[in-house]
């Protein structure tokens, strides 16, 4: 399966100083591509959204769409996808931890599927670069979601994903719907694959999340995508069998 072009959705919140070097890199990982890099400015209370204008004013695949007030990053990714103007789009956060680089082995993943129907590529982020507290949060989290849900995901929050636009298009919309993507898709009948990228220190601000905050919230919304997903039938995850640095494909039985 090949992705000639290709649509890059970057939501972001206050990223300033992070910004114009991850939409320099996104272009550079990306050659010989058809590619537009979509920047969805979420409310933002600084410079983020200027230091992007002057980068389109020279950038014509620079693209810039801006929310008068924070809505969330669900809602940034789904302007950005429904504005974007290729079939496939690529995800990653705006704080730069995601390195765009790692898009290429999220492509490279399809050519081991070339025939499913293959939905999403989900990134697994090798050697997290994140404090000790997030990240056992995070493992906590992903191991609640996963027996629960089923989707056989480890790492359902990394921002580096790549999808088809008519399938997340198709997913019911809901406030942080971004970290239940894999079981959405998996919902909806689509393949998911699973492939290993690394993760770096974020480039400079801080977080917009606190542990408590994803807890809180993640609970909820756990319960409501478990819901969505009982009433359409259960589907179960499928392992292939491949090397640890090789991408997993999961479908249903």
């Amino acid at each position: 399966m090949s992705v000639t072009s290709l649509s890059v959705v970057i939501p972001c919140h206050n990223e300033e100083g992070a910004i114009a070097g991850l939409i320099a890199e996104c272009f550079a990982s990306l050659p010989g591509r058809e590619v537009e890099v979509i920047i969805v400015d979420d409310g933002s209370q600084d410079a983020t959204a200027a230091r992007v204008l002057e980068l389109a004013a020279v950038e014509p695949r620079l693209r810039l769409i801006r929310h008068a007030r924070c809505c969330g990053q669900s809602a940034a990714i789904r302007s950005g996808v429904s504005a974007a103007r290729y079939d496939w789009i690529a995800t990653l956060d705006g704080d730069g931890q995601n390195p765009p680089d790692q898009i290429p082995v999220l492509i490279a993943a399809l050519a081991i599927a070339p025939a499913a129907k293959v939905g999403l590529v989900q990134g697994q982020r090798l050697g997290r670069c994140d404090t000790a507290s997030k990240r056992i949060a995070s493992r906590l989290a992903n191991g609640l979601r996963n027996s629960v849900l089923q989707d056989g995901v480890a790492d359902s929050g990394c921002g580096l994903k790549l999808f088809r636009r008519e399938a997340w298009l198709a997913m019911p919309f809901f406030d942080h719907i971004h970290r239940f993507t894999p079981a959405m898709m998996r919902r909806d009948g689509w393949e998911v694959l699973v492939a290993p990228v690394s993760h770096r220190a974020r480039l400079s601000g801080r977080s917009n999340y606190s542990n408590l905050q994803r807890a809180l919230v993640g609970a909820v919304d756990l319960l409501g995508a478990a819901w969505l997903i009982r009433r359409s039938g259960r589907p179960r995850p499928v392992r292939t069998e491949s090397p640890a640095s090789e991408p997993l494909l999961l479908g249903r039985e």
